[in-house]
């Protein structure tokens, strides 16, 4: 689907400089004291597409502070207006690409990682591209304090049989393996715009969460 431009995405995203953070990357190792409980958890969500998943963790969760990163802007903006709207003060946004989260966070930063309805580059060529394959994987576990956690939630089973095998050779512990999540009625779960639009379909929505270990 093409998105539309948005001409201004802009304007927007600087004057919600109380929600957008301007000047990601001079946060690194400081991210915490953007937040008004500086002490509390910082979760991470890389791709957080219109924010639905975001804020709602943000209202679910005020005892943790959130990071929803999103790199096209004509998308972005909408997660910003539902993290205003929810008018939560844990939540920040931003605006980049996640291709190296190195060089956002420091070492042992993060205390644990969401990956929600990735793109699956189904093609073997795009192995690479996928947010579970090895690579990425080591940025997780650098940003990421000891024991740290990986979510993935998705609707396509083909990249989460791969994912449960890229986490289990990477050494890492499985934890929480539903291969229908809605069918297991959590309470918990703060469904994305996506899992709602693919559940209403009948598509099983699968989720796990690995673990690092010592």
């Amino acid at each position: 689907m093409r998105l539309r431009n948005k001409p201004w995405a802009d304007d927007f995203l600087r004057e919600e400089d109380q929600i957008v953070v301007q000047a990601p990357f001079a946060q690194k190792g400081s991210w915490k004291h953007l937040f008004s409980h500086p002490d509390q958890p910082l979760h991470l969500e890389i791709g957080s597409g219109k924010g639905q998943f975001i804020a709602g963790m943000g209202v679910q969760h005020p005892e943790v502070n959130f990071i929803g990163i999103e790199f096209v802007k004509s998308v972005i903006v909408g997660a910003v207006k539902k993290v205003k709207d929810a008018e939560t003060e844990n939540v920040r946004m931003v605006n980049e690409n996640a291709k190296d989260l190195t060089d956002l966070f420091e070492n042992n930063e993060v205390d644990h990682i969401y990956l929600n309805f990735s793109d699956p580059w189904p093609k073997s060529k795009h192995e690479k591209r996928r947010l579970t394959f090895h690579t990425f994987l080591s940025q997780y576990e650098a940003v990421l304090k000891e024991e740290g956690r990986v979510t993935l939630k998705t609707d396509n089973k083909g990249l989460f049989e791969y994912s449960l095998v890229s986490f289990s050779e990477y050494g890492m512990i499985l934890e929480d393996v539903s291969v229908d999540l809605h069918a297991d009625e959590d309470p918990l779960n703060v469904p994305t715009e996506y899992e709602e639009k693919f559940s209403a379909k009948g598509q099983p929505i699968y989720r796990c969460t690995a673990r690092f270990t010592t």
